[in-house]
């Protein structure tokens, strides 16, 4: 459907651009304020990367999904934003499974389910510890649900290096999240 929709889009239909935009905004929106940190920025990012879809119709090949290409394009441009903002990140983190899913059948001590926003809320605080690309691939993977091997295709890596990324980015977190918020960690 929505390859349908790219392509009466790159021959100039503006209603079923209209409509891509209408199905993709909550997403992407959801996935820069994630990767940005900052609501406002989301949006202004989330807006450019609109425009660069528009502006680049004529070149999105419908072999891959047209949300791979979209998130590649939003990931891309954020990434830009935090470069250009002086945030420059180093991360990883693997106990934020932990805090995001809060406490387990195995840890009846844990921390009791947190709710969405304290969990965006830890993990703004503690992804400044993360480099640009690591914290767009825990993002895409944590909370995009997607594969390795879709975040391979939007980063335009291959899969072991996206893996790599995780890897550091989850031993990042997990370190921030025990000095910052050691109520969350299991074993302190």
């Amino acid at each position: 459907m929505e390859r349908a929709l790219a392509r009466r889009a790159a021959s100039g239909d503006s209603d079923a651009f209209a409509e891509l935009v209408a199905r993709r905004t909550p997403g992407v929106l959801a996935f820069l304020r994630r990767l940005l940190g900052d609501a406002e920025d989301a949006r202004d990012v989330a807006q450019l990367t609109f425009v660069r879809v528009w502006e680049n119709l004529d070149r999105y090949d419908p072999a891959w999904a047209f949300s791979t290409w979209l998130f590649r394009i939003a990931g891309n441009l954020a990434i830009d934003a935090l470069r250009a903002r002086g945030t420059r990140q180093r991360t990883e983190a693997e106990s934020f499974r932990l805090v995001k899913g809060g406490r387990t059948s195995a840890d009846p001590d844990g921390p009791a389910l947190l709710a969405e926003g304290e969990v965006r809320r830890v993990f703004e605080s503690c992804a400044g510890v993360l480099s640009e690309k690591q914290r767009l691939v825990f993002v895409l993977r944590e909370f995009e649900d997607k594969e390795s091997r879709e975040i391979a295709q939007i980063l335009g890596c291959r899969e072991s290096t996206v893996r790599n990324h995780l890897f550091q980015a989850r031993r990042l977190l997990r370190d921030e999240i025990r000095k910052r918020f050691p109520e969350f960690v299991a074993g302190r």
